[in-house]
């Protein structure tokens, strides 16, 4: 079994952290408790993007960002029977809500529910679910249920984070395990040449919407983003479909279905990478966008590129990263941070 050289406290506490979008409070105070002791200063904005930067000795500046949502949802009405029907926040697979647990965040504190699973005893639906077509047993009447819990509620998933072999595995690693990946930069980056702005951001899952913003305030130089990626290395998937493979180290994304990443910072990153003996893989995603594409989208042309985490089982609450690939992600992007000077040519 592999061993970590990371803070698997602070990664477990991430994770299983609550953080819809919109309403990332949980998580953006563990990231700025976290920066607070390794930048210059932490900011925030209108937004809830936390930033924090830390000063270089030349005033071209590096943004890196990671974003703190996980998808969730939304109560939508509590109906007569007490059962609460939902709103998804980000993009769900209907067939993984069967027979969980979560956890509604209600004024008054939070309450645990159940998604209930028809039993096969009496024969099974064999329609596909919708997430319309969800309900959340909260174990109370209707009076009760509407005593406590309000629409507009936040609902997540509840589940553990768990070391599984050479895996971590849990139910919010997009993007968690790369705001972990970007607070560990920060800790070991001392005196870079260049500025650097660790920015964790909000509400990529509905949109990129944190990154759109915070590229216009943070106005870098060069745009760096981070999160995972798919990895279908698992039975049932053709070769040729994995897009990437668990232990075979970070991904260096070069096209998603956002974002074309600028070609001589991949190349760099291959470059830096080879140099220093970091494990990498190539990833051609072909559906899902990334924050990458909110930094190229805004204010002016700018060079962007991305490190990814190979994930596999990705929108569920198992997912599942290889130790290694996170060390190597985290080893890749401390390595082009140490050495960008602010005086590469990214222009085409």
């Amino acid at each position: 079994m592999s061993t970590t050289a990371f803070d698997v406290e602070l990664l477990t506490e991430l994770t299983e952290e609550r953080g819809v979008p919109g309403y990332e409070d949980r998580v953006r105070e563990v990231v700025k408790r976290e920066l607070a002791e390794t930048t210059d200063h932490v900011s925030t904005d209108a937004m809830g993007n936390v930033v924090g930067t830390l000063e270089g000795d030349s005033d071209y500046s590096v943004a890196v960002a990671a974003h703190m949502d996980e998808i969730g949802f939304m109560v939508r009405h509590v109906d007569e029977d007490g059962f609460l029907t939902l709103d998804a926040l980000g993009g769900w697979d209907p067939r993984v809500l069967r027979a969980q647990r979560v956890t509604v965040h209600t004024e008054g504190g939070d309450l645990t529910g159940i998604i209930g699973s028809a039993p096969p005893h009496g024969g099974t639906d064999d329609e596909e679910p919708n997430v319309e077509d969800v309900h959340v047993d909260m174990g109370m009447d209707e009076d009760r249920v509407n005593e406590r819990v309000s629409v507009g509620d936040l609902v997540t998933m509840d589940q553990t984070t768990e070391r599984v072999g050479d895996l971590v595995t849990g139910k919010s690693l997009d993007d968690r395990v790369c705001v972990f990946q970007l607070l560990e930069a920060a800790r070991r980056i001392e005196d870079p040449a260049v500025t650097i702005h660790f920015c964790a951001t909000v509400q990529e899952e509905v949109g990129l919407r944190g990154a759109q913003a915070l590229g216009v305030d943070v106005d870098p130089d060069l745009a760096i983003a981070l999160d995972v990626t798919v990895a279908n290395d698992v039975p049932d998937y053709e070769d040729g479909e994995e897009v990437t493979e668990l232990g075979k180290g970070a991904a260096i994304k070069l096209k998603d279905a956002s974002v074309v990443t600028n070609p001589k910072v991949n190349r760099r990153m291959r470059s830096v990478a080879d140099e220093a003996g970091i494990e990498y893989q190539l990833e051609v995603l072909p559906a899902g966008g990334t924050d990458t594409a909110g930094f190229q989208n805004t204010f002016g042309a700018k060079p962007v590129g991305a490190i990814s985490i190979p994930t596999r089982y990705l929108h569920t609450v198992t997912e599942s990263a290889h130790v290694d690939d996170i060390e190597n992600a985290i080893d890749l992007l401390v390595a082009v941070l140490e050495t960008e000077t602010g005086e590469e040519d990214y222009t085409l």
